[in-house]
C-alpha cells in the first residue's frame, strides 16, 4: 500500500515483509469541494457556514501599528489568539468568510490569509504505517552480544556512515547546546532520552500559543511516535541502554506542533515554535515535516503568500537570535530545482486539488526558506534514497535516512534507521525525517566545538566538511531498468547530495 509519501513527518515505516507509506483519511470541510468547483476560495467556503478558521495577519512590528491593526481585526469579526510583536505576525480566529480580504485593505497590513481550509474542529485522522519495532527478545540478545558501545550499536549503521561513533569518543557534544525537535512531541521519559532532555526549552505550540506546563510537550498517544524517533537519532544518551544519537552529550527539547487526531502541522503552531525556540536560546531546530495544509505554498496566492511571509519572519527571527534550522527535503522523489512539479495532495485538510507548481515560486515550508539547511536522505551504500526529494542548488547536505533497497551487513539486516519510540521502545523507520536529525546532530557537535559560530557559519562549516559521492552514472534503485531520477551538478555540489554527506568526526576534530 502506498500513498502520500510526501510528508517528512509521516516517515516511511516498514513492518517485516510489507512496504508501507503514510496514508491520510480526510474529512472535507462543509461545502469546500462544491465551492472549489464554483471558483470560490477554499478558505472562504470553509467558513461560509459560520465555522471558524485560523488566519495570520502580517504587519509592522511598530507598537502603534500593531494596536491599530488589532482594532481593525476586531471590527472585521476576528479574535486575536496571539500577537508576535517582535515579527509583526498576528494569529487570529474568525468565522467571517471575508475576513482575510477585508484585512488586506487595512492600512499597515502587509498580507493576511487563512492558515487552513478546514474549520478549527478536528479535520480528520492520520493513518501511519506501523513501524518495525524491535522485540524485547531481540534487544536482550543484542545486549548480550554487544562487546562495546550501546546494546544495539551494531544496527546503527547510520552513525557509522557519518563517523558519529568515532566522533563520540573525541567529543560527544556539550550540554550547553540544545536541539529542539519541532514535531509530534517527544517522550522525555524514555531511558535513552531522559538524561539529555531539556524541559525548560520545551512546549506545546499547537494552536499558536506556547504551553509550557509539565508534559505538554509529550506525544498525545503512542501513535504520535515521530518526534520521539527523531529525538533519539539526535541525542540518545550513551548510557548502556538501547541506542545512541549522533550527539549524545547535547540537550534535546520538544516543541510539539501537531494537531491532535490529525497530525497536521498548521502554520500558527510552527510560527510559535520558531519564536519560542529563539526566546529560549535554542541553538538548533530539527524540522522533519512540511507546513500543512499545502505541500507547496505559492506566493502568488493571497492566503498561501501570507503563510509564507509569516513563517519566513518567524524563522528569520530565530536565526537572528542564533538558531540554525535543519529541515528534511521530503519523501516524494521530487526535483525541487525543476520547472514544474505535480502536487495532487493539497490542501490535505479538506479536498485536494491537482495542480502543477513552479518550485521556485511555490515553496515547501520550511525546507525551502533562505538559511534553512535542506537535507536529502541516503542509504547504507551512500546512494540517494529512492524516495528522497532532491534538487541542484536546493539540497544543502545529505545524511542517512534509510532505504529498503540498500541492505546493510548488520545483525538485523535492516536498511532503515533504528531509534527511540514512546514507552521505552525502539523501532526502524526510513525517510528524510530520519536524515534531518543526523544533520541536526552534526550541527550540534559543530556548535559544541565552536560556540561563537553563527547559524550561517555552522552551515558553511558543515558543507565544507561534507563528503560528496558525486552523481551516479545511472540511478535505478529498484533495479527495474528505468532511471528513477536525474542527478545534476558536479562532484562538489549536486542535486542528490548538495555539498555532500555530513561528517561528524570532522565536526569535532
Amino acid at each position: 500500500m502506498a500513498s502520500r509519501p510526501s510528508s517528512r513527518r509521516r516517515a516511511i515505516a516498514v513492518p517485516v515483509g510489507l512496504a508501507l507509506t503514510a496514508s491520510l483519511a480526510l474529512l472535507p470541510g462543509a461545502g469546500t469541494a462544491l465551492a472549489q468547483e464554483a471558483g470560490v476560495p477554499a478558505a472562504a467556503a470553509a467558513a461560509a457556514d459560520g465555522e471558524q478558521l485560523s488566519y495570520v495577519v502580517n504587519t509592522s512590528s511598530h507598537p502603534g501599528t500593531i494596536r491599530r491593526v488589532e482594532r481593525e481585526i476586531a471590527k472585521a469579526g476576528g479574535t486575536v489568539v496571539v500577537t508576535h510583536r517582535e515579527i509583526g505576525v498576528i494569529v487570529v480566529h474568525s468565522a467571517n468568510p471575508g475576513f482575510a480580504e477585508r484585512m488586506r485593505e487595512v492600512r499597515g497590513v502587509h498580507s493576511a490569509g487563512a492558515t487552513r481550509t478546514a474549520p478549527l474542529r478536528a479535520a480528520g485522522t492520520t493513518e501511519v504505517g506501523a513501524p518495525q519495532y524491535v522485540a524485547e527478545a531481540a534487544r536482550t540478545s543484542a545486549a548480550t552480544a554487544a562487546s562495546e558501545g550501546e546494546p544495539m550499536e551494531a544496527d546503527l549503521w547510520g552513525l557509522r556512515a557519518i563517523r558519529a561513533d568515532e566522533a563520540a569518543k573525541v567529543n560527544p557534544g556539550s550540554d550547553k547546546v540544545t536541539v529542539a525537535v519541532i514535531d509530534t512531541g517527544v517522550d522525555d521519559t524514555h531511558p535513552d532520552l531522559a538524561p539529555n532532555f531539556s524541559a525548560g526549552q520545551s512546549a506545546n505550540c499547537v494552536g499558536g500559543v506556547a504551553d509550557t506546563s509539565e508534559g505538554a510537550w509529550r506525544p498525545y498517544t503512542d501513535g504520535d511516535y515521530h518526534g520521539t524517533h527523531v529525538a533519539g537519532s539526535i541525542a540518545a544518551a550513551r548510557n548502556g541502554i538501547g541506542v545512541a544519537g549522533v550527539a549524545p552529550g547535547v540537550k534535546v527539547s520538544s516543541i510539539k506542533v501537531s494537531e491532535p487526531d490529525t497530525s497536521l502541522f498548521y502554520p500558527e503552531a510552527v510560527i510559535c515554535a520558531f519564536v519560542f525556540a529563539a526566546d529560549k536560546g535554542v541553538e538548533i531546530t530539527n524540522n522533519s515535516y512540511y507546513v500543512d495544509p499545502y505541500l507547496y505554498n505559492c506566493e502568488d496566492d493571497a492566503d498561501q503568500g501570507a503563510v509564507v511571509e509569516a513563517i519566513r519572519r518567524a524563522a528569520r527571527h530565530a536565526e537572528r537570535r542564533g538558531t540554525l534550522h535543519v529541515a528534511s527535503a521530503g519523501n516524494s522523489n521530487h526535483d525541487l530545482a525543476s520547472d514544474a512539479i505535480l502536487d495532487d495532495s493539497s490542501p490535505n485538510d479538506t479536498t485536494p486539488v491537482e495542480r502543477t507548481i513552479d518550485p521556485s515560486e511555490c515553496l515547501d515550508l520550511p525546507t525551502q526558506l533562505p538559511g534553512v539547511v535542506t537535507v536529502t536522505a541516503t542509504g547504507v551504500q551512500d546512494l540517494k534514497s529512492y524516495y528522497s526529494s532532491y534538487g541542484h542548488r536546493v539540497a544543502d547536505v545529505a545524511a542517512p535516512g534509510g532505504d529498503r533497497f540498500q541492505i546493510p551487513d548488520t545483525p538485523s539486516g535492516n536498511g532503515r534507521i533504528l531509534s527511540t519510540m514512546p514507552n521505552g521502545s525502539y523501532a526502524f523507520l526510513q525517510g528524510t525525517s530520519m536524515a534531518s536529525p543526523h544533520v541536526a546532530g552534526v550541527a550540534a557537535l559543530l556548535k559544541s566545538k565552536h560556540p561563537w559560530a553563527s547559524p550561517a557559519m555552522l552551515q558553511l562549516m558543515m558543507k565544507a566538511q561534507a563528503d560528496n559521492p558525486g552523481c551516479p552514472e545511472t540511478y535505478d534503485p529498484d533495479g527495474n531498468g528505468v532511471e528513477d531520477s536525474t542527478c545534476e551538478g558536479g562532484e562538489r555540489v549536486n542535486g542528490f547530495y548538495g555539498h555532500g554527506i555530513v561528517d561528524a568526526l570532522d565536526a569535532v576534530e
